[in-house]
């Protein structure tokens, strides 16, 4: 039996790695941000495993993407975590992954590549492919938001991405959001609202039977009047925090990402509508909310992003 080998990318690239609370992936990106298809590598994480095993998961997804395509030019590292991250510290702590708090990335992937390792927030980096490929091409100054499992954000302003002190700016889904829960108006996280297991929780406190955030999708399709309002409070919580970004940033536009944002198909109508009617100034209302302009690849092109910018 013959083998074919993936013929070499002509080019050189840099290594993307996203890490996520239930999986960490891998591939080699170009400059022109073409990922080798042949190179993308999944391993898992979850928040059983411990900060070893993670590690170890880390590195061997890291280790096949560039064994996939072997030969090839690699000049950098790009990782991007779920958060918070620690810049200074050069570690990542993600909330999802209890146990592996303090993971020290350049230590995990040291010695695979003959370059720098940059890292960053995994908001950062869809930012950057959002600004670099996606919906967000040709604004200097706008928030990419990831609505799934949790919610995230990303800033680039100036036409820069925006990291802060500690590596975390951008986190908008620990920010507050008015939520009306009976007779009471009740402030909450936006990621305890709006994020896919809240919304399904809250759902089912209302009386729905379904179990997911598909299931949710399907009940909505349907009419079911629980599911409905379940994806309108959503909406509404996200409207109103980007609504509070716009005005503090003054962002000419936001790109809304995330599986969960895909759970109605006027998920985005609904977040518009509500950052419009929470906007109290003109320039805020003007920011223009729009989907992702990136496929499934979205977080890898923003760890690419982040390593071929820098």
């Amino acid at each position: 039996m013959s083998h074919t080998t993936p013929s070499l990318p002509a080019d050189p690239h840099v290594l993307a790695v996203d890490i996520g609370g239930t999986k960490v992936d891998a591939a080699l990106v170009s400059a022109s941000g073409e990922v080798v298809r042949a190179s993308v590598t999944r391993r898992p994480t979850g928040r059983e495993n411990d900060r070893d095993t993670i590690a170890r998961h880390v590195r061997e997804a890291a280790a096949a993407a560039l064994a996939a395509v072997p030969g090839a030019t690699v000049t950098a590292i790009g990782v991007g975590s779920a958060g918070p991250v620690d810049l200074p510290s050069r570690s990542v702590s993600p909330l999802n992954l209890p146990l592996a708090a303090g993971l020290p990335i350049d230590e995990v992937l040291s010695g695979l590549v003959d370059g720098p390792i940059h890292l960053a927030l995994d908001g950062t980096c869809i930012a950057l492919a959002e600004h670099w490929r996606g919906a967000l091409v040709g604004c200097d100054d706008a928030m990419a938001i990831v609505v799934s499992t949790g919610v995230g954000g990303g800033l680039v302003l100036g036409g820069r991405p925006v990291s802060g002190a500690s590596g975390n700016a951008g986190h908008l889904g620990q920010t507050f959001v008015r939520t009306i829960e009976g007779d009471e108006v009740v402030a909450a996280t936006l990621e305890a609202v709006a994020a896919g297991p809240g919304t399904v929780a809250w759902a089912k406190t209302q009386g729905w039977q379904g179990e997911t955030g598909l299931d949710l999708a399907a009940s909505h399709a349907e009419g079911d009047a629980v599911a409905i309002a379940a994806v309108t409070r959503s909406a509404t919580a996200v409207g109103q925090a980007i609504a509070a970004a716009a005005t503090l940033c003054d962002l000419e536009a936001v790109a809304i990402a995330g599986g969960f944002s895909q759970v109605a198909p006027d998920y985005v109508d609904q977040v518009r509508a509500a950052a419009q009617a929470a906007s109290l100034h003109a320039y805020a209302r003007r920011c223009r909310i729009v989907g992702s302009g990136l496929d499934g690849d979205g977080p890898l092109l923003g760890a690419a992003a982040l390593a071929l910018q820098s």
